[in-house]
């Protein structure tokens, strides 16, 4: 069956003053009916620019976005709009993404309204019906975004994402700017809601712990590029890129197991104003030769469906991990 998304060699850039920040380069990669992709990466390595493009919010520089067979680049306006309830986004900060000046019940009847989704006169049911799926109170759909707790907000939120009844969600860090008491609650609601409704689903995080449970696959991006992906107990128990394995060293744990001979990611990302030449992760990367800094690897298949952008992932240890 052919994936329901299908990204092929995507790059997005923005032109500034001082030349070209190069945001996403040359990302492939796809996404099945009812499959959650996990994306994770430093802040600041393209992971919400590559979801902004998906869904057309960002025009892509360079390749092609396809979803369910059709696309995306290029389609005018009205067929854009008709397509664009199957395929949502859920913002990082909720309190950004809701409008204030709109109560919840406003904020949720609206898409049902302007899609035509329910008869007008069935959308306060279906506003309540929303309400209770994300664990809301119906009484609350008269409050106003402000009213309410950060995971409130957020669930409002996804709400208004699943008013739509899409195939697929974009959940671009969910959960990032909630307590760590209330993340939990938010990616099991996530995680019960793909289930139920069979949603597929691209879950982008700076941290692997937050994705190891809900993913199906995991993908690892590093300045605007794809460095590994696979299946997501293969990526957590044997990771082969050395950018993967120092962000699972990063990974906090009841039991520290980092011996003093393991060294930890050191340094800053290189600016994607002027990426390094060669692999972009060289510059930390600790088995590192003279001909890194000039061929830039692509994805190498090592088995299990599983590929990385190394060619001495061989020579990375991978043993050991066990997250």
């Amino acid at each position: 069956m052919p994936p329901l998304l299908e990204v092929d060699n995507l790059h997005v850039q923005f032109p500034v003053r001082q030349g070209m920040v190069h945001a996403v380069s040359g990302v492939s990669l796809t996404v099945h009916n009812g499959e959650t992709l996990g994306l994770v990466g430093e802040s600041g390595c393209g992971k919400s620019t590559l979801a902004r493009s998906i869904v057309q919010l960002v025009p892509p520089t360079a390749g092609e976005i396809h979803f369910d067979g059709q696309t995306l680049q290029g389609l005018a306006p009205a067929t854009l709009r008709k397509l664009r309830p199957r395929l949502q986004m859920i913002f990082q900060d909720p309190y950004a993404s809701l409008n204030p000046r709109k109560t919840v019940f406003d904020a949720l009847a609206e898409p049902l309204r302007v899609h035509a989704i329910v008869p007008r006169p069935e959308i306060p049911a279906e506003v309540g019906k929303l309400m209770d799926q994300v664990g809301l109170a119906r009484h609350f759909s008269r409050k106003f975004p402000h009213e309410f707790s950060g995971g409130q907000r957020q669930r409002i939120a996804i709400a208004r994402a699943l008013a739509l009844r899409p195939q697929m969600l974009i959940a671009d860090e969910p959960v990032s700017a909630l307590d760590i008491s209330v993340q939990a609650q938010i990616l099991n609601l996530l995680a019960q809601l793909a289930r139920e409704k069979g949603l597929a689903m691209l879950l982008i995080s700076h941290d692997l712990s937050v994705v190891k449970h809900m993913s199906n696959r995991i993908a690892v991006m590093y300045l605007g590029r794809i460095v590994e992906l696979g299946p997501a107990t293969s990526v957590m128990q044997t990771p082969r890129h050395p950018y993967t394995q120092a962000l699972l060293r990063a990974v906090p744990r009841l039991t520290p197991t980092t011996t003093a001979e393991e060294t930890f990611l050191g340094g800053d990302p290189p600016s994607p104003l002027h990426p390094p030449a060669g692999c972009p992760f060289h510059p930390r990367c600790p088995i590192a030769m003279e001909d890194c800094r000039a061929e830039s690897p692509a994805l190498l298949s090592i088995g299990n469906e599983h590929e990385v952008a190394c060619p001495r992932w061989e020579k990375s240890p991978a043993d050991g991990f066990r997250h």
